[in-house]
């Protein structure tokens, strides 16, 4: 037999998963919410009915009990020879009788606890300490050949000319009926209590099912949907929905940006890699064909030059796709410490600088002290000088200086990177920021047209704001960065 391939092995593993933890449906969840806590208060319903039927029952029954004692003490007098006697009235015993078949046991003591008549090992209990009230009942539980019992006990006096004899009377009777009673009633009290619950489980979940209509015609359009369709969910939900929809949204608008990002990176890296590639591939194939070695070097220098050119583009193409992917995420700025940052990066672009001529410069807090510190992204901010820094090696040209300034300003800081090149045109300034837009006024320099638009974003993404302008001496570029300062002040 084919073994299945790995990913349906892995679903099947994960549906299993999904079983073992349990039931993932709303309404099942809902029901186990609902019909858990019911069952609960059922089962203390039930012990509370099954206690107020016994009370209700042997409080009924206790009166038949009392009454058939009361008619047995009414016939207790006194005979002619001073002892108790007793004509027990079959009336007594015959309304103890009941469907349960109860058996009834009866004994009459007289003075001290002599025995009269009836049964002679009926458990009756001694009366307390407290006197009792001549015919006020006292009822008692005990147990009579292996049977529980419930009897009531009466105490009097028979008169007898100028004395009086004590005595006391017990009926009792097994509880056979009582318990059938109590039971019934139970039982009556459960199929009700079941009822009801089945009831609230139907009436739930066809709640839950009408409730849940408007999530199932959601799920069909966007079943409806095709991939690219990122646009913001319009239906109607319940209110409970509209935080997900709402949710949902905002995860789309991000899935929406994040592929437009792909899309631009993949489009920019294709129109703009396919150039210098065609450049190397075209030298590489002049140098192999050149006849002399001059020209075999001057092809390998022009494939040398489109190597590092593709290269630096290249780069920019992944800043600017690092750019857009933290716009997409929309972090919460870090606090950077803006001179430390400039001093750094102005040491390594150095030797750079001076390879190709110019003159690079630092002015700023000095090493050693706490410089202004700025909300943004640190990496990000270091690339953006970065870019700056080589825009100025490339245009400004040998024999010029270009100086990277650093100073506080309203709470914030501004960073300048300064050069006494050629400049920019006012009229081409705000064609400069713009992506791969190459400007008349830069001549035969190479580039993508990305270096001030990479510092435009990210200055924007850092809430800072760009500007253009002539240097001091009325000539070159003077590019201006105004950054909001760090909230809590502590430069990373």
């Amino acid at each position: 037999m084919a073994e299945p391939p790995p990913e349906q092995e892995v679903g099947v593993r994960d549906a299993r998963a999904r079983r073992r933890r349990g039931p993932r449906s709303l309404s099942g969840r809902l029901l186990v919410w609902l019909l858990a806590p019911l069952s609960l208060l059922a089962v203390f319903d039930l012990f509370d009915t099954y206690r107020e039927a016994r009370e209700t029952v042997n409080t009924v029954l206790d009166r038949v009990l009392t009454g058939s004692a009361l008619a047995i003490a009414e016939r207790v007098a006194v005979g002619n020879d001073g002892a108790i006697e007793i004509d027990v009235p079959y009336v007594a015993l015959e309304m103890l009788t009941s469907a349960a078949e109860d058996r009834v046991f009866y004994r009459v003591e007289g003075p001290p606890g002599t025995f009269v008549t009836g049964y002679r090992n009926l458990p009756v209990p001694e009366a307390g300490e407290a006197a009792q009230i001549a015919h006020q009942p006292r009822f008692a539980d005990a147990v009579f050949r292996g049977e529980p019992i419930r009897m009531v006990i009466l105490t009097g006096a028979a008169s007898s000319g100028n004395s009086s004899i004590a005595y006391r009377v017990a009926v009792a009777e097994t509880t056979t009926a009582r318990r059938d009673l109590a039971r019934d009633v139970l039982l009556n009290s459960a199929a009700r209590q079941v009822l009801l619950i089945a009831i609230a489980a139907v009436a739930v979940l066809l709640g839950i099912r009408r409730g849940l209509r408007p999530l199932a015609r959601l799920e069909e359009a966007l079943d409806r949907r095709s991939p690219d369709d990122l646009r913001p969910i319009r239906h109607s939900v319940p209110r409970e929905v509209d935080r997900l929809v709402g949710a949902i949204n905002g995860f789309m608008a991000r899935l929406s940006d994040s592929l437009a990002a792909l899309r631009r990176f993949t489009g920019n890296a294709s129109h703009q890699i396919r150039t210098p590639l065609t450049i190397i591939r075209t030298q590489i194939e002049l140098a192999r064909r050149a006849e002399g070695r001059d020209a075999m070097l001057t092809a390998l220098r022009t494939a040398d030059l489109a190597v590092a050119q593709s290269e630096r583009t290249l780069a920019q193409l992944l800043l600017l796709a690092r750019v857009d992917e933290v716009s997409v995420d929309r972090p919460g700025g870090e606090s950077v410490d803006l001179a430390r940052l400039a001093r750094r990066m102005a040491a390594e672009m150095e030797p750079v600088a001076a390879r190709s001529g110019l003159d690079l410069g630092y002015e700023g807090p000095a090493a050693g002290t706490v410089g202004p510190a700025v909300r943004g992204n640190g990496m990000l901010i270091g690339e953006m000088l970065r870019n700056l820094i080589e825009n100025a090696i490339a245009y400004a040209g040998p024999g010029h200086s270009a100086t990277v300034r650093v100073e506080p300003r309203g709470g914030g800081a501004v960073l300048e990177v300064e050069d006494d090149g050629p400049g920019i045109r006012p009229a081409d300034r705000s064609r400069a920021v713009k992506r791969f837009e190459r400007l008349s006024s830069q001549g035969d320099a190479d580039g993508a047209g990305l270096g001030l638009a990479i510092v435009a974003e990210i200055a924007a993404l850092a809430g800072g704001r760009l500007e253009l302008s002539e240097g001091g001496t009325g000539r070159g570029l003077r590019v201006r960065i105004t950054l909001p300062a760090a909230p809590d002040q502590t430069p990373s």
